[in-house]
């Protein structure tokens, strides 16, 4: 189940980073950069992952027209992360350039990221996208950009783990979901609305569980890694 896990190190700047990987390296391999690490540490950060043998998600949501979502997701390519995403709301044009890039890459070198489209963040709820002026259902705008990634052709979306069941309907069951929002029963939600535990997430097909603050905020991190592979792996 450490596979599934992945770790966010949603934290300002790299030595920290490099304590919490140092504590959790032998339980957890796959880790998400997000974009505080990532814009004061940039690539060199990146590549002291990778040459600890660890996975990469680069969690930057490149959001913009097609030609620069594209050539920014060329650069990255070359950090040899392992998955990356672009918010599934740039539209199915930056999405097509987004699978171009990827398709591209295979041919010349064999080997790509995952690259997975955001839809809703776990932050907002029905409340949050009324406010914005949109008039349908939450669920409804999830499924909608959902398709439009994979009609791009791109592997998968950013989700709530509560989205999955109807993602995988429309989608197909090899359509790649990664969950935020994971919380055991006890821990603190912070800014986070759509929550779920991590063993309902994986019930309900969720591929990947990202987990932050409930195990890089622990006073025992690799305990607080343990305890979520525990319940992770109970049938």
């Amino acid at each position: 189940m450490n596979e599934k896990l992945i770790v966010a190190l949603d934290v300002p700047e790299s030595s920290l980073a490099l304590n919490i990987v140092e504590e959790l390296k032998e339980v957890v391999t796959f880790f998400k950069v997000g974009m505080e690490l990532f814009y004061r540490e940039g690539p060199s950060f990146i590549y002291k992952l990778k040459n600890l043998g660890l996975k990469v998600f680069l969690d930057l949501k490149l959001h913009d027209i097609p030609n620069t979502v594209a050539r920014a997701l060329k650069n990255l390519f070359n950090l040899e992360i392992d998955m990356v995403n672009v918010h599934a709301l740039g539209g199915q044009e930056m999405l097509k350039a987004s699978y171009e890039v990827k398709n591209e890459a295979l041919k010349v070198s064999g080997k790509a990221p995952l690259i997975l489209g955001v839809t809703v963040l776990t932050s907002m709820n029905q409340e949050s996208l009324e406010k914005l002026g949109f008039k349908f259902e939450l669920n409804h705008l999830v499924s909608l950009l959902a398709k439009e990634t994979y009609d791009a052709g791109l592997d998968g979306v950013v989700a709530s783990a509560l989205e999955v069941p109807l993602i995988k309907k429309v989608c197909g069951p090899d359509f790649i979901t990664v969950t935020p929002g994971i919380r055991r029963a006890f821990d603190e939600n912070y800014d986070q609305k759509r929550v779920i535990t991590p063993k309902k997430a994986l019930k309900l097909g969720a591929d990947y569980l990202v987990v932050g603050r409930p195990i890089t905020g622990a006073l025992n991190r690799r305990e607080a890694a343990q305890k979520f592979l525990e319940e992770m792996g109970v049938d």
